[in-house]
Formats: C-alpha cells, sequence, structure tokens
C-alpha cells in the first residue's frame, strides 16, 4: 500500500468515529477505575504509602507493555492491537471492584494497566495518521473524549454508588459498554500502524532533542491527570471532609471542565498556535493545584480541580501531534515514545504521589505537583511548531 493509498484510507470520516469512540471507553475505564479507588482501600484497609504501591502495579504493567510498543503497532496494525488490549483491560474491571486482598489486587492492577497502556498508545498512533490525513487540528477532539469517558467512569459510578447499587455491578455495566462499543468500531480500526505498509523503524533511527523534551513535558501534564485520577478522591474524603461516595465527583468536575476545553481545543489551537496553547495552559493549571492546597473548603478544592483540567486539557493532544510531525522516526515511533512517557506519569506518577505523601501530606505532593507545570512552560520555547 503507497504512502498516499495509506492517507486516504485513514483520512475517511469513519475512521474519525472509531478514534473517538476507542478514547472514549479507555478513558470511561480510567474514569471507573477513579471511582473505585477508595472502595479498594477499604477493603484492603491500606494507608497511604501501601495505596501507593499498589499504584505502582498499575503503572508497571502499563510500562511493560509499551516498552516496544511501536514496533509491536507498527507491525500488526492499530486495529489489532487496540482490540486485543481492550480485551485484557476489560476483563480485570470486575475483579478491581471485588478483590480484597492486596496481592490479588495488586495482579490485577498489573494486567489492567497493560490492557490501558497498550490500548492508550495505539490510538494516539490511529488519532496521529488520521489527523494528519486529514490535514487539520483533530487531535484535541479525540483526547476529548477520553475525558467525557472520565465523566461517564468516575461520575456515572459515583451516582450508581450513592444509589446504592454496588461496584461489582456497576462495573458490569460498563464492561457490556466498551465491549458493545468496540465491536461497533471494529472495521473502522485501522489495519495499519505507519505510513508505510512495512511499518517499522530505520535502524540509525534516534529521538531528537524535541522529541525528548516533547516526551518530558507530557510526561508531566499526565502525571496531573493521573494525580487527580487516582488521589482526587482520597484527598476529598479524608482532608476536605467529603462523604465517601460522593468522591468521584473530584475528577468527574476535572474531566468535564478538560472535555469542555477539548471540544474548542482545536479551534483554540487555530486560533492561537500551540506555543500559545502550552503556555496558557500550563499557567491554568499550575494555579488550579495551588488553589486546591491553598484554599480550605471541599467547594475550592473542586474549583482547583477544574482548573487544572481546564489548563491540561490541550497541552497532551498539542504535544502528541508535535510528535507525530517529527520526520526523524516513523509516526508509530515517534508517536509511541511520547504517549509511552505521558502514560507512564499518569499510570506511574501517583505511585511517586502516593510515597511522597507517605513521607509528608497530599498537600505536599500536589504542591510539588502544579510547580512541576513549570517545566512545561519554558520547553513550550524550545519546540518546533
Amino acid at each position: 500500500m503507497s504512502v498516499d493509498n495509506v492517507m486516504v484510507v485513514a483520512g475517511s470520516h469513519d475512521k474519525r468515529i472509531a478514534t473517538r469512540a476507542i478514547f472514549f471507553i479507555t478513558g470511561m475505564a480510567m474514569g471507573l477505575w477513579a471511582a473505585l479507588v477508595p472502595f479498594a482501600q477499604q477493603r484492603t484497609g491500606s494507608a497511604a504509602g501501601e495505596l501507593g504501591l499498589l499504584l505502582l502495579c498499575l503503572g508497571a504493567g502499563s510500562l511493560l507493555s509499551m516498552l516496544g510498543s511501536g514496533r509491536i503497532i507498527g507491525r500488526f496494525g492499530c486495529r489489532a492491537v487496540i482490540v486485543g488490549s481492550v480485551i485484557l483491560y476489560s476483563l480485570m474491571l470486575p475483579l478491581l471492584s471485588m478483590l480484597d486482598t492486596l496481592p490479588m489486587l495488586a495482579l490485577s492492577l498489573f494486567i489492567f494497566g497493560m490492557g490501558i497502556g497498550l490500548t492508550d498508545v495505539a490510538v494516539n498512533v490511529q488519532g496521529s495518521l488520521v489527523e494528519q490525513a486529514a490535514g487539520k487540528p483533530l487531535m484535541s477532539g479525540f483526547h476529548c473524549l477520553w475525558s467525557v469517558g472520565g465523566i461517564a467512569g468516575a461520575g456515572g459510578g459515583a451516582l450508581l454508588f450513592g444509589l446504592g447499587i454496588t461496584p461489582p455491578a456497576s462495573t458490569f455495566v460498563a464492561v457490556s459498554l466498551i465491549v458493545l462499543v468496540t465491536l461497533f468500531s471494529f472495521t473502522a480500526l485501522l489495519p495499519f500502524g505507519n505510513h508505510e505498509e512495512q511499518g517499522g523503524i530505520k535502524p540509525k533511527a534516534r529521538p531528537n532533542f524535541r522529541l525528548v523534551l516533547m516526551a518530558i513535558m507530557t510526561m508531566i501534564c499526565f502525571m496531573a491527570e493521573g494525580a487527580v485520577i487516582d488521589w482526587s478522591g482520597v484527598f476529598m474524603t479524608e482532608d476536605r471532609g467529603l462523604a465517601l461516595e460522593h468522591a468521584g465527583w473530584s475528577f468527574a468536575l476535572f474531566s468535564l471542565t478538560m472535555s469542555l476545553m477539548r471540544m474548542t481545543g482545536d479551534a483554540v489551537v487555530s486560533r492561537l498556535g500551540r506555543q500559545r496553547v502550552l503556555i496558557y495552559g500550563g499557567l491554568i493549571a499550575m494555579v488550579g493545584y495551588l488553589i486546591v492546597v491553598v484554599l480550605p473548603g471541599w467547594e475550592w478544592s473542586l474549583i482547583g480541580f477544574a482548573l487544572v483540567g481546564l489548563g491540561a486539557a490541550n497541552i497532551a493532544p498539542v504535544l502528541i501531534t508535535l510528535a507525530g510531525q517529527e520526520k526523524v522516526m516513523p509516526v508509530n515511533m515517534s508517536v509511541a515514545l511520547v504517549a509511552t512517557m505521558g502514560y507512564l506519569g499518569i499510570l506511574g506518577g501517583p505511585a511517586l504521589l502516593g510515597w511522597v505523601a507517605h513521607l509528608s501530606s497530599l498537600y505536599v505532593a500536589f504542591t510539588l505537583m502544579g510547580l512541576a507545570f513549570l517545566i512545561i512552560i519554558s520547553g513550550a520555547f524550545r519546540l518546533r511548531y
């Protein structure tokens, strides 16, 4: 298949719908896990340090599946990798809602992380190919559906829990929806993972400075998202006095502002330019985290998490787009590199923050997370647009 033919296939409308659908169900799975974290902590009776170690298993599973993911996607194509990894994390979700021993929960989280991580890399490669074929900004819209899925998972889970529906029953509903969406999207997923028929990578191809910098910036942004996913519920219940059944609303509000911003993100990128989106977004997210830790009351914390979502919304989509445009490596390798570092942040970062919280407090962990956005702001001046 020629490069031109590949681009024509990738640019079709049904491919955009399928890409959005996979982003949605993966965000929903992570959102549901965010709502399940306080219940998992309650069932296992784990402290902050133990919970941080547990979350590290999720990140470790994701990292393992991401290593070499670019080559795997280039060889087997986006469709095969996405379907296989969605099946993997869907099988683990029911176990995450029921297990009450740390070893078994850790193993299930490890496998769940493998499925989530590989799905995220593959769907970002597909998204980059589809965006390039369309010739206009689309990545923010794709990532918007991840945020919408986060709302459906965290907010929907919290709503069902509040109605007295058990976590296993709620998880069954989510898994059923994931299966239906995957079946609907199957034929529209790309059977290839690169511009060229054979995929792969030239032996001497290496990431340049800009790719490495984008990978670090993406990792920080996704770490900020992971902190909200895994620790906002615990922070709201233990430090702000919110009821356990409402723990998921902090992530739901974060996802709401993120999705609203990403709905118009492609237009914003076209109007402001990618550099300004990175700078302004970093500033807003940093202020949001500082509000969470400085101002008292759960209401202010919710506002802070909402600002984090608003600011971080278009940072990762912009960075993944820029990575796909770098010509030093094939798109499946460059996007996989940046996405891998990003999702290492979203999955492994919370474990690191857990240890920080264990040694000090979540206030300190969130403060450091907010200050890390200074790296994104300064890095925006070193990239090529």
